[in-house]
This record gives structure tokens, sequence and C-alpha cells, in this order.
């Protein structure tokens, strides 16, 4: 749990940024912006090229956003991704200037590789709090994270972090009233994941493997009932805030520590301020009471179907979580494109 002096004058103001309501049709504000994303970058599905693809996202989402009444700053934004330009850079304002104040995490494409591919799951998200309620973990780029539904969350303690993974899906699957074989993990396919994925073999547990997409794969392991048991490994910090809004939303559990890949990335992190050892919930990260996620599929995939385009009329699939309510709403839309 992360703890920092305050002064009273500076942790009463701390309080009323957390208790703040967002209007309750922001959510579908927020997902216009998904849907513009993921109908720009399903026409670049299969045809190979990572990065106009993903500028046609961006350019949509951030073109939609700036029709929205609020007050918007990109807590944190793309420029972690190589070799793309783009205009949702981490400080980009964004909005009409007026309304609501928000802090935004936002990816056009969560799954840029299954997309330029033609794999399933690639996805338009953006999660969004109170302005000054988001914690940022910029400069890193990547992040270590279990996440689980709220069926499990109260099981899911910060031990779990640094245990034998068998002893953590021996928990899991205890609290679930499974046997361990019965068990999905989600885990990205990734050289680093060697060891993990062999010890989820070894545990009887079977692993599912994507090349991409752990925001879909936090989406999964956190729905309840849903085809995953558990998302585990390292992927991006900012895919890591937008999971945690969506699981916030969700009532389920994440835990998080920064996991630099490199030195270099190891002495920014230092430089910065940030601890790699603290492990976070997603209540640290993402401490306001009011929440939003949304994300819209672009490919096909086992939550959210992709985009279907039928000449003037384009199909949408969309998700939009919202923590004050718990509510869960799916949005099929049929645009009329000119």
């Amino acid at each position: 749990m992360r703890e920092t002096p305050e002064g009273p004058t500076e942790e009463k103001l701390k309080r009323a940024i957390l208790d703040i309501e967002l209007p309750h049709n922001l959510g579908f504000d927020l997902v216009r912006c998904t849907e513009a994303a993921a109908i720009s970058a399903g026409r670049w599905m299969g045809l190979g090229n990572l990065e106009e693809a993903d500028d046609a996202a961006s350019n949509a989402m951030h073109a939609l956003l700036n029709t929205i009444e609020l007050q918007g700053s990109i807590d944190i934004g793309e420029e972690v991704k190589p070799d793309i330009s783009t205009p949702m850079e981490s400080g980009r304002k964004v909005g009409k200037g007026e309304g609501p104040e928000l802090d935004l995490v936002v990816d056009p494409i969560d799954g840029r590789e299954l997309l330029a591919q033609g794999r399933q799951g690639a996805i338009a998200a953006i999660g969004a709090a109170p302005r000054g309620s988001m914690w940022s973990p910029a400069p890193a780029i990547y992040m270590e994270k279990l996440v689980v539904s709220k069926e499990v969350a109260e099981a899911l303690v910060e031990e779990c972090m640094d245990a034998p993974i068998a002893w953590t899906l021996g928990l899991i699957a205890r609290v679930k009233e499974k046997k361990v074989e019965d068990l999905v993990v989600f885990v990205l396919d990734r050289a680093r994941h060697k060891n993990i994925i062999s010890d989820i073999r070894r545990a009887g547990a079977r692993a599912m493997l994507r090349q991409d997409g752990d925001i879909a794969g936090a989406l999964m392991a956190a729905s309840p009932g849903g085809p995953v048991d558990i998302l585990m490994g390292v992927g991006g910090a900012p895919q890591g805030m937008m999971s945690a809004c969506a699981i916030k939303a969700m009532g389920g559990r994440m835990l998080g520590r920064l996991a630099p890949q490199s030195e270099k990335e190891r002495q920014v992190i230092s430089e910065a301020g940030l601890n790699a050892q603290e492990i976070l919930t997603s209540d640290d990260l993402v401490p306001g009471k009011d929440v939003y996620f949304t994300a819209t599929g672009i490919t096909e995939g086992p939550l959210l179907s992709g985009v279907q385009y039928h000449g003037t009329s384009v199909k949408t699939h969309s998700l939009i979580l919202r923590s004050t309510t718990g509510s869960r709403r799916e949005v099929y839309t049929e645009h009329h494109i000119e």
C-alpha cells in the first residue's frame, strides 16, 4: 500500500478529489472515441502495417475526444510505443475545455501485432478518472501484474507476487472450488516468461498464450465466470494503468509492480523517484471513487466482437464499465459511414 506524508490541507484536498463523482453519461461519450479508433484501425486488419494502423486509430480517437465537453489531460499516452508519432502523448490536453476535469489513459490499439496479423483480441480502450486521482508510472515502460476477478479478490494477497506459482494457483483453485488443472492462466508469449509458463504447466494449469494485448487479457481475468482465471507476467506499464481502471470498475483485484527490463529503464525509474520494489493494488493505481473504462473490439475476441464493415454500414461491439455503480454495459452500434 502506498504511503505519502501529507499535511491536513493537502489531505483534505486529496480526499475531495477522490470523492468526485463524474457525469453519468460520460461513459457513452468515451465509448464514441473507442468506436472511432476501432473503426479506423479495423481497416488495417491483416495488412501487416503497425505504424499506419496506429496513426489512423490515434488520430480518430483524438479527434472525437476534442468534441466532448471535458477538460482532459492524457496522464499516460502512446509515446512509449516505438516508431510512431502520435497526437496522444502524455500531458496533451483534450476535450472542449469545459466540463469535468479528467485524467485519461488511452490505447487506440491494444494488440497492434494481433491487428497487423489479423489475429483475435485487438481492442481500442480508454480509462478515465477525476483529475489528480490516477497514479502515473512514467517513465517506466514495464509492469509485473497479477489480475483476478471479484470472486478471488480477497484471496490475492501481496505475498502472491513473490510466492511460487504453484502456491498461488493452488490458492485460487481453492477459492474457486476448482482443481488446479481446471485453471486457465493468461500470459503474454514472451521470452521473459519462459520460466513462468514452465511453472504454470508443471503445476498442472493451462496457459493461454497471446502475442500481444494484455489489457484484453486483464479484462478476461477480471470478468466473473470468464474464460481466464488469472493473468500473470510482465506487460506494459501504461496497459497496467488501463487495466487497473477496468479491474476497479469490475470489483476485481490487481497487484502490480514496476519491472524494468534493462539497466537504462532501472536507472530512469530510480531518477524519477519511483520504487521498483513496491507492490501496488488497483486502488493504489487509481484511488478515485469514480472510474470509467470503455473498450471497443477491433478484431474478433472472446469478450468483444470485431468491427464489421458492410458498405456504408459499420457495426461495433463495445464495453462500458463504471466503478461507482458497478455497472457493465455492452453496446452494439450500427454506424452509417458516408
